[in-house]
Parts: C-alpha cells; structure tokens; sequence
C-alpha cells in the first residue's frame, strides 16, 4: 500500500518525537549554529506530530462514542480547518472522491466511495453505511413509486433510494443550499441516475404546498426525512394538510437521536395516525446512538 508524501512525512515525524534520545546522540555530530536550527526544526517537527496525532486518530478515538462531540469536532472544527487548508469545501472534497474512485454509472460504486471518504478521509452527515443499510431494506420492503426526500445534502441518501428503485418510479429530492445542491446533481448524475430524479431547490415549507400542481402527484408512498431537524413536525404535518400522505405512506426520518428530533418522535409515536418503529444504530461513521424512526401513515 502507497502512502502519500503528507502521510509519510508526518509519520517521520511521529518517528521522530518518540525516539529523543536518538536524535540528541545525532546533534552532537553537529556545529552549535546547526544543533540550533535542527532543536528548532525538532521542537516544530515534534509540535507537528503530536498536532497530527491529536487530529487524525486520538481525537476521533474519544469523540466517536458522544454524538455531540463528534458532530462539533467533525461538522464544525474539522470542516472548518480543511476548508481553509484546501481552499475547498466538503461537498466539494467529496465529489472530488466520487468521480475520481466511483464507476460512472454505477450507484454502489458512487455509494461506496462516498463512505470510504467519510470513514477514512472526511466525515460528511450523510445517512451513512450503517444506517443506509436499513434505509435500503425500508426501500425495498415498501417498494415505492413515488417518493420524497427532504434534504439531499451531497446525494448520498438520494443515490441509495433511488437505485432500489423500480424503472417507472420518481423521486423528488428538495434542498434549500444551491451549494449542496449543485454538488448533488453531479453526484446524481455520475451514478447514472439523474432521469429517476428532480431535484428542487429551496425551503421545504414552500416547496411542499405546490408539490401536487407542480409535479402531477398526488401522493407519496414513501418520504425520507433529512434536512433541518426542528423542521421534521411542521413539514410532517404541512404533508398531510396538504394531503401528500395516503393510508400507508411510510415517512422515514433519520437522526432521531443524534442531533435528535424529540417533538417528532413524540407526535408520531403518540398519534393514532401513525404507527411507528424504531431502528437503533449510530451515528453516522461513529459509535454514537442514532436510529432512524419509520412511522406508516394510518389516515
């Protein structure tokens, strides 16, 4: 296995932290200007392990069992340092991995580099592997033809439905940032799959009243819900003011848990109108509890 020149150089520096006594029996071969420059070299070499350590496996080690520790250092922290180091954003560093490791045309392709990329280069808040395993099995038992997500963030989740998807069916995808927006439809489309979807842009509370008129449904069998957590109720319900839902529409909704959605959870698991069930699991790429909560519209 390669290792790129940044990893190598910061494991030499590891290397080069532990074993102190080594380099002080090397400076003695040294001129007094030399051991200088190389104790200073070495006090910032040393500094730069110990700081790529911290960053790259101590930090993520702790964080990984506290879901909101792992969502500041992860969604907040680490983006923000990998945003100004690279000059790029996430969305834009994942989209970057599919198309240079996916299969063009290939959904699970798309699906695995996309997970490789958040395992093992960059945390991103997708549904993830573990959860999107149970997603899949939702998708599949309900075998819907019409379908709805709220939130496409970078596609993940839209390119996992819509791939279990029979070919007469359609699903509508709504995001409220053009810039998660534009990275999704080349996501989309690079797994081939860009005739199965519309994606919209804008706020879930517009867009859902005109859903009917603007795109000739009537209903959905199935909505995935994954945008703004405090919006999960009020679109819940604007869904069936607007009578999207039919007797046994199934609404998925994820991050119940972590960050958490307790208004939700209470109305559906409370209201003679659903019967819901919950499927534990973790956060997305750690070991914090998450689920997601499948509730089936009774009318």
């Amino acid at each position: 296995m390669q290792m790129c020149s940044y990893c190598t150089v910061c494991l030499c520096f590891i290397y080069l932290s532990l074993i102190p006594q080594c380099t002080v029996s090397l400076m003695s071969m040294f001129s007094s200007d030399c051991r200088m420059s190389l104790t200073l070299l070495y006090s910032f070499t040393g500094g730069a392990a110990l700081l790529y350590a911290l960053y790259r496996w101590v930090i993520p080690a702790v964080v990984q069992y506290h879901g909101g520790l792992a969502l500041m250092w992860h969604d907040v922290i680490v983006e923000r340092i990998m945003n100004t180091l690279t000059q790029s954003t996430r969305p834009q560093r994942l989209l970057s991995a599919v198309q240079k490791n996916a299969t063009r045309g290939n959904p699970r392709s798309v699906v695995r580099a996309i997970d490789e990329f958040c395992r093992h280069k960059e945390w991103a808040m997708n549904v993830g592997d573990e959860k999107g395993c149970i997603l899949d099995s939702i998708v599949s038992e309900v075998n819907p033809v019409t379908v709805l997500e709220l939130g496409t963030y970078c596609g993940y989740s839209t390119v996992r439905i819509a791939s279990l998807l029979p070919p007469n069916a359609k699903l509508i995808t709504l995001e409220f940032n053009p810039d998660f927006a534009a990275i999704a439809r080349q996501v989309i489309a690079w797994a081939g799959l860009q005739d199965k979807v519309q994606l919209v842009e804008g706020s879930s509370g517009d867009w859902i009243p005109k859903i009917q008129e603007q795109f000739g449904i009537n209903t959905f069998d199935l909505v995935f819900l994954d945008h703004w957590k405090d919006r999960y109720l009020p679109d819940t319900k604007l869904m069936e003011k607007c009578g999207l839902l039919r007797k046994g529409s199934v609404l998925v909704a994820d991050n119940v848990i972590c960050p958490g959605t307790p208004d939700y959870l209470e109305y559906v698991r409370s209201s003679p109108c659903y019967k819901s069930q919950y499927f534990i699991s973790h956060l997305e790429y750690t070991k914090a509890e998450d689920g997601l909560e499948k509730s089936v519209f009774l009318g």
